[in-house]
């Protein structure tokens, strides 16, 4: 495995939650800023006996709903 993805949501109060697709990682943040550091700290606790892949995708999800009329 080359990377971990992590798939972000943004909730209604500006704070960001991330869960990682394939590995049970999920973490959360206030900023986009301390989410990248949380993330990196999460997989790094999850790997604590092996090795971590080398990369990490953050991939923002954005559900947006726009009227028609």
């Amino acid at each position: 495995m080359n990377e971990l993805v992590f798939e972000v949501t943004q909730e209604a109060d500006g704070g960001f939650v991330a869960e990682c697709l394939g590995e049970s990682i999920v973490t959360q943040a206030d900023s986009w800023e301390e989410l990248r550091q949380n993330v990196k700290e999460a997989v790094q606790a999850f790997y604590f006996d092996r090795t971590p892949p080398p990369a990490i995708r953050l991939h923002l999800v954005r559900d947006e709903v726009v009227a028609v009329a």
